[in-house]
């Protein structure tokens, strides 16, 4: 380093000692971050455990980490419902109409047989006619258990019913039986018909009951005589079974779904499992065991898991940042410590959600205001950043408010976190406003609550209106939420790390800030030089993509030191002497060199951030007051004396621009400063005067200590040329070829300067 720089009292060296620049302490944030990451996902992850033996008394008093299942009241809810459940009978229609008819068809061949007396016909419709029936049934349930219509167990159940309500037909009835002439079977046959078709459409459970209405009907029919009545009726009687039975396998089924539908019992997170001193029973012990809340064996995988995830995070992170910085010191310990309070405020802010959240009501989770963290390091760091953060904060979301038992990630909060940060990000990374935060937060309200719609449409689950409206209103009110704490952190964060962000610059840009007026009312020309320069910088910061906002805003304060001396500054001097004139050139020197200390000292009298501060320190680096140097030598000549000063003791202290924008305000300054004291430049006057400051201040090494590359110095300079052509356009002449083709009015335009 030679004398120059250690001038200045800055260099690289001193930033790598500085605590801003520490590598210890920028690892000790980024461990801080591993230990925030544990501690805050280890309650969702790693539930404590105890050391309870089985009859021995609690020590303490032990609450459900997290909602868990209560397996015995579930068990006992799901017998209860089944319980509850009552008899399935299933009804078989077996169609008796036709047996009756057949067996009166059998009565009415064997009675026209001559060949066999009364006596024998008798004995044969007392064998007969019963088995008939019986013969009915086995035949039917033989046929439905070879074709499976019915369950065996059903058919079983149809057989036992039906042999246990057989029908016993009395004597006298098989004694009349013989004397019924073919005529009247034919008259019987539909009465009986319709008499044992229309009881069977009913659902008999009973034979009895329906048998008891045959009588009743008979009564009512077309037969007149009292035999054919009176065995119909007692034909009727016989073919007449129950055709509803207990179905046990179709009631075991509905029992079985009862106990599925049957909601789980869950015990709430926070209540108390096991109060101190109680004694640990098998149920208690059970229940603890079940939800993997005793030390049964040392198990240190998760723990090692846990801790490995929280590492992957940071180290993501890290490697990020480290990549994604243009310089060494883009971000500095400073910053960094700010960005591990965002990532503790947003955290916090998620798990006094996830408190008051339970598995019954899920959607409390949506009022978390998730895009808190992305938004501030958007407006205090850089929105590239925050496009990373906001992946982060979807991941660590998608577990702190995770309430569903046996995964990990809740996919629904970590893609809602990721939409509404991202959109948020877009909205205020060029926030000028206060007002834009406030945008910005309608806008996670308006894009959150479509975004939790479409992923109720994609569950497919049916919800109920009133879930949908709360879970839709709680992503409206996040918005909303996150809006109040960003415009209430933002200034606690500017004045905390000295931040100058977008909305800060822009309140200092007020013309009624106090030093500001000052500038106005005491310092005309000086305020309006100053103006000139935010002009010319602002264009030429953003043409290489530097802070456009900070160079114009730090122009305006950057020779606020000049008010304490107004009229020893030129562009102060109206109709009056310069008191240079009659000053010693040291004395000169010392006034011209003092502004910048002066303006330092006034800017942190109005604490104005340290960015501003660094401008108005920097913006003259270590440059040489040529016009003070060779006039004290010309008096030293004169008096004949050797000069007892040198080229250093005529240098501004320093130090030399630390960041492009300090650096492309000095430039500014001098350009405008050197086209004002032109009484009619022309274009090539103005292009190579610019071009004469940017090498002046290269080869006396005033960019050594920033990162300006040589071909932002030339768009700087192209830049500041179109800049200057703009602002003094009326006083800038144009070139020879050019003028011959001019009119009057360019002359009149030079004379007026």
């Amino acid at each position: 380093m030679d004398s120059k720089e250690h001038s200045t009292g800055k260099s690289f060296s001193y930033k790598d000692i500085s605590y801003k620049y520490s590598v210890l302490a920028r690892y000790i944030l980024f461990l801080f971050l591993v230990v925030l990451f544990y501690a805050t996902l280890a309650p969702k992850i790693l539930p404590e455990r105890y050391d309870i033996r089985l009859g021995s008394y609690s020590e303490k008093e032990i609450t459900a980490p997290v909602q868990i299942p209560n397996s015995k009241a579930t068990l006992n809810a799901q017998e209860k419902a089944a319980e509850q459940v009552q008899s399935i009978y299933s009804i078989i229609p077996i169609r008796n109409e036709t047996l009756i008819v057949q067996i009166l068809d059998r009565i009415d061949g064997l009675n026209q047989d001559d060949q066999v007396s009364n006596q024998d016909k008798v004995s044969i419709y007392r064998q007969e006619i019963p088995q008939r029936a019986e013969d009915f049934v086995e035949n039917f349930v033989k046929s439905n258990r070879n074709l499976g219509t019915y369950s065996d167990k059903l058919l079983d159940e149809m057989i036992k019913v039906i042999s246990q309500q057989i029908y016993a037909i009395p004597e006298e009835t098989f004694i009349k039986i013989p004397r019924l002439t073919s005529e009247d079977i034919q008259e019987m046959k539909p009465v009986a018909r319709e008499i044992v078709s229309r009881l069977s459409n009913d659902q008999i459970v009973d034979g009895q009951t329906a048998r008891a209405k045959v009588a009743e009907l008979v009564s009512t029919s077309s037969l007149r005589n009292k035999i054919p009545r009176e065995i119909v009726q007692e034909l009727a009687r016989v073919t007449l079974t129950a055709n509803k039975f207990y179905d046990e396998e179709a009631t075991k089924e509905a029992q079985v779904a009862a106990r599925e539908n049957t909601e789980t019992v869950y015990i709430k997170q926070g209540d108390i499992l096991v109060s101190k001193g109680q004694l640990i029973t098998e149920e208690l012990y059970t229940l603890l065991d079940e939800n993997k809340l005793l030390k049964n064996e040392v198990n240190y995988w998760p723990q090692i898991g846990l801790l490995m995830f929280s590492l992957l995070l940071t180290l993501g992170l890290h490697l990020y940042i480290r990549q994604s910085s243009t310089n060494k010191y883009k971000y500095d310990n400073s910053q960094l410590l700010m960005l591990v309070l965002i990532f503790i405020i947003t955290v916090v802010s998620m798990s006094l959600v996830s408190i008051v959240q339970d598995s019954i009501h899920p959607y409390v989770g949506y009022l978390a205001p998730v895009a808190l963290g992305a938004i501030l390091v958007t407006l205090l760091m850089d929105s590239s950043l925050a496009f990373f953060c906001a992946m982060l904060f979807s991941i660590l979301s998608s577990i702190i408010l995770n309430v569903t038992q046996g995964q990990i990630f809740d996919f629904h909060f970590g893609f809602f976190t990721m939409v509404v940060s991202f959109v948020a990000i877009s909205v205020v990374h060029k926030a000028s406003q206060r007002s834009t935060l406030l945008k910005g937060g309608i806008m996670v309200s308006l894009f959150g609550s479509i975004t939790v719609f479409v992923l109720i449409l994609i569950d497919g689950t049916e919800w109920s209106q009133v879930q949908t409206l709360y879970t839709i209103a709680f992503a409206f009110m996040s918005g909303l939420l996150t809006s109040v704490f960003v415009i209430g952190l933002m200034p606690f964060f500017e004045v905390t790390f000295g931040i100058l962000s977008a909305l800060k610059l822009v309140e200092l840009s007020n013309p009624n800030h106090p030093l500001l007026r000052k500038l106005l009312t005491e310092t005309p020309g000086t305020y309006h030089h100053s103006v000139m320069v935010g002009n010319l910088s602002e264009a030429a910061a953003e043409a290489i993509g530097a802070n456009g906002l900070l160079c114009r805003v730090g122009s305006y304060y950057h020779d606020i030191g000049k008010t304490k001396r107004p009229n020893y500054f030129i562009e102060n001097q109206n109709h009056m002497e310069n008191p240079h004139d009659t000053l010693d050139p040291k004395m000169s020197k010392s006034i011209i060199i003092a502004h910048a200390r002066d303006g330092v000292e006034m800017l942190k009298t109005h604490k104005l951030p340290k960015l501003i501060r660094d401008i108005a320190e920097q913006h003259h680096g270590t440059t040489f007051l040529h016009f003070f140097y060779h006039k004290a030598l010309k008096k030293a000549e004169e008096q004949g004396v050797e000069p007892d000063f040198t080229d250093l003791d005529f240098r501004y202290p320093g130090p030399k621009a630390q960041s492009k924008e300090s650096a492309i305000v000095g430039i500014a300054d001098s350009v405008e400063a050197a086209v004002r004291s032109l009484r009619n430049p022309t274009v090539e006057q103005v292009e190579s005067m610019i071009e004469k400051i940017i090498k002046g201040r290269m080869d006396d090494h005033q960019f050594n200590d920033c990162d300006l590359t040589l071909k932002e110095l030339d768009i700087i300079s192209k830049t500041l040329k179109e800049s200057v052509m703009g602002i003094f356009h009326s006083r800038i002449e144009y070139p020879e070829e050019i003028k011959k083709t001019t009119n009057n009015h360019d002359e009149a335009d030079k004379r007026g300067v």
